[in-house]
């Protein structure tokens, strides 16, 4: 195991007022903030997102996780940020990823209909292993729907 690789899994509550478009454009930024600063920190992760929460998975250097997640806590698009675990990791579960997004349209909805059924996708009713597993399926499949 590489000893400074590390894994942290939250959620959040969204708050981005309005409706499905001010949604769109606030999660829009997120990713391309993510996607531009995320490779210099050496940090991957997925995010999945509906109206009302956040769920994201970062890894990378301790450090570096840490910095991440400080900046999430200040973000005023988040409320009630909730770590969930944050535990060394054998290894990369999102390499190829600075930022999956497993979003809530039609197809990601579809794709993720079983967890947001069981749970509306409420991550506060979603263990750190069940929401880690949850992002690691999708980004998977996200990956060979983009190959095929």
């Amino acid at each position: 195991m590489t000893q400074d690789l590390y894994r942290l899994v939250y959620y959040s509550r969204n708050c981005v007022a309005g409706h499905a478009e001010a949604h769109e454009g606030a999660v829009r930024a997120i990713l391309a903030a993510s996607r531009a600063n995320n490779p210099r920190a050496g940090v991957t992760g997925a995010l999945l997102f509906n109206a009302g929460c956040f769920g994201q998975v970062l890894e990378g250097a301790r450090r570096a996780v840490e910095s991440t997640f400080e900046r999430i806590q200040r973000d005023p698009r988040h409320a009630e940020v909730s770590l969930l675990a944050f535990e060394p990791a054998a290894a990369r579960a999102f390499p190829n990823w600075a930022m999956a997004w497993l979003g809530s349209e039609a197809r990601g909805a579809a794709r993720f209909g079983d967890i947001a059924q069981g749970s509306g996708f409420d991550p506060s009713r979603m263990s750190a292993d069940a929401l880690f597993e949850t992002l690691q399926r999708l980004a998977l499949e996200e990956e060979k729907s983009a190959a095929a």
